[in-house]
């Protein structure tokens, strides 16, 4: 690997990759574990916390609002030690703006958290994150009794402004979304009542999987979730196991470089997240996955695969892109190497992520020589058995961590090497992704 120009050169591996690895902890629950005890009366004690640009985002949120975060790096990159909330007497109001980076989960968690207090907290965040639609959010918090500022505005920054007399919801969502889900679920914490959230499909549950751990009634179902109110959260012992999104993309280099066998361990196994697993099974891959355990309710194992020739296309409906849509990039590259045509239903939800994610896989796709397109909100992927990238070909990867990825996937497991723009927004969610699967080659 080189960089220059902001582009960096990702030249093809040198041998298949084999042999047993582990991803780093998962982001989704890194996130909340750090909320969460924040938000918590005594001291919260955390391991297997992701060391990313994300993550620290929340970090450096939960201590601007008076919370005492004590961690440590481990052996292994990741982050884990003690986090004392704020508890009863409620968060410190800051003196600046509280800025969440690339964050999307951080914006929108600290408005739900902040709901329930007296206090003017404005929240911002990078220009890729100023971009993102958080009307979807202010819009139920609202019915809560919370006010925004300024009046209207549906992107950051936005100062929220909370109120002690917080009102009980049922609410349907419009759309599947954990971080709406989350938002609304955690001012519920201190609302008067039951606060209820119906979505359209199903979402990741680590949210209600983890409030029980903190003390918090709840109750889930596949499309639905509630908590009752108010109650004021508990410390707890939270692990955190390795992340699925990390995960597909070492499984989908180890499906498409030949030669290759690989197992991820200790990753999370939650039915939210592995939504690739069954893509890809239906794509005919040799893939496996193994439950070991389970830390608190989220259940965690081994997820197995192999170089697999005679990859075919496969539909992937509407229902289920909620639980793919961090993956839908890297599976659209498989789609692009199986026989036929792959289908990805409604893809809206890729529209309003990092970037416009549906346009940049065209976009990358199209250098590619692939012929892809959208019909509706449809991705159509026509794939090419023996695809191979041009030398010196160059991938936007939009400043998008799961785009860097996905393009750096062409190099990797190509015989030629190719350029991606940006590469290292994977700080975001996988800073040592490079490192890791050039360390299974040797």
């Amino acid at each position: 690997m080189s960089t220059e120009s902001g582009k960096t050169v990702i030249r093809p591996l040198t041998a298949p990759i084999e042999g047993s690895t582990h991803v780093p902890g998962d982001k989704s629950i890194s996130h909340r574990a750090v909320l969460l005890s924040a938000m918590a009366e005594g001291t919260s004690q955390v391991t297997g916390i992701l060391d990313s640009a994300d993550v620290r985002s929340s970090i450096a949120a939960a201590e601007a609002l008076g919370a005492k975060v004590s961690l440590e790096k481990q052996p292994d990159g990741s982050l884990a030690g003690g986090i004392t909330g704020w508890g009863a007497s409620g968060p410190a109001e800051p003196a600046e703006p509280i800025d969440c980076g690339n964050s999307g989960t951080t914006a929108r968690l600290l408005m739900g958290m902040l709901a329930p207090w007296p206090v003017s907290v404005t929240v911002t965040g990078d220009q890729s994150l100023q971009n993102r639609p958080m009307r979807r959010i202010t819009a139920p918090l609202m019915k809560m009794g919370v006010r925004f500022t300024p009046e209207g505005r549906e992107t950051l920054p936005i100062t929220v402004c909370g109120t002690k007399s917080l009102k009980a919801i049922t609410y349907d969502a419009p759309m599947a979304s954990a971080q709406l889900k989350t938002a609304i679920l955690l001012a519920g914490v201190y609302a008067d009542g039951t606060t209820t959230v119906n979505e359209p499909a199903e979402s990741r549950n680590h949210t209600e999987l983890m409030l029980p751990e903190y003390g918090i009634r709840t109750t889930a179902a596949a499309r639905t979730a509630s908590v009752v109110g108010p109650s004021i959260p508990a410390a707890a012992e939270v692990v955190v196991p390795g992340d699925p999104s990390s995960a597909a993309f070492l499984v989908c280099a180890a499906l498409l470089k030949r030669g290759s066998s690989i197992q991820i361990e200790n990753v999370s196994l939650n039915t939210a997240r592995i939504g690739f697993t069954r893509t890809l099974e239906r794509m005919g891959a040799d893939i496996a996955v193994r439950h070991t355990g389970s830390e608190g309710k989220e259940p965690y194992g081994i997820i197995e695969a192999a170089y697999t020739e005679g990859l075919r296309g496969c539909e992937v409906p509407a229902e289920k892109i909620a639980s793919i849509v961090d993956e839908v990039p890297v599976l659209a590259l498989v789609a692009a190497h199986a026989r036929g045509v792959t289908v990805f239903r409604d893809v809206s939800e890729l529209r309003v992520k990092e970037t416009d994610r549906v346009a940049a896989i065209l976009e990358g796709l199209e250098t590619l020589g692939v012929d892809a397109w959208i019909d509706g909100n449809d991705l159509f992927v026509e794939g090419q058995p023996g695809l191979r990238a041009e030398q010196g070909s160059v991938f936007d990867s939009k400043c998008d961590h799961r785009l860097a990825m996905t393009w750096a996937l062409v190099g990797l497991c190509g015989p030629v090497p190719i350029e991606v723009e940006n590469f290292d927004s994977v700080k975001i969610s996988y800073p040592e992704f490079l490192n890791d699967i050039e360390r299974l080659t040797r």
